[in-house]
């Protein structure tokens, strides 16, 4: 039997000057006892010889916010999965 389920990342920016920072937030298992709510954090920062582009701090601020999520997560899986196994796990990328 097939199921589907649909996780979201909610995103938060917060801009300043020539800094970018980005928050992303994954909350799994909603409406189950496994719920979990993992966070990932990224920065930008502008030199003052690139183009003030305000999406591109945007985009990398996400970026890098959204790659330590994914590591955090992997985290959380290998923790889960020693659990289950009863014994050290190593989950590569």
């Amino acid at each position: 039997m097939l199921t589907t389920t649909t996780w979201s990342v909610d995103i938060q920016l917060f801009e300043g000057d020539d800094n970018t920072a980005a928050k992303a937030t994954l909350i799994s298992g909603q409406g189950s006892t496994r719920r979990r709510t993992v966070t990932g954090s990224g920065r930008a920062h502008r030199k003052e010889s690139d183009p003030a582009v305000a999406e591109i701090g945007a985009e990398i601020a996400t970026a890098r916010a959204l790659r330590d999520l994914a590591d955090k997560l992997l985290g959380v899986a290998s923790d889960d999965l020693s659990a289950v196994e009863q014994g050290e796990v190593h989950l590569t990328t």
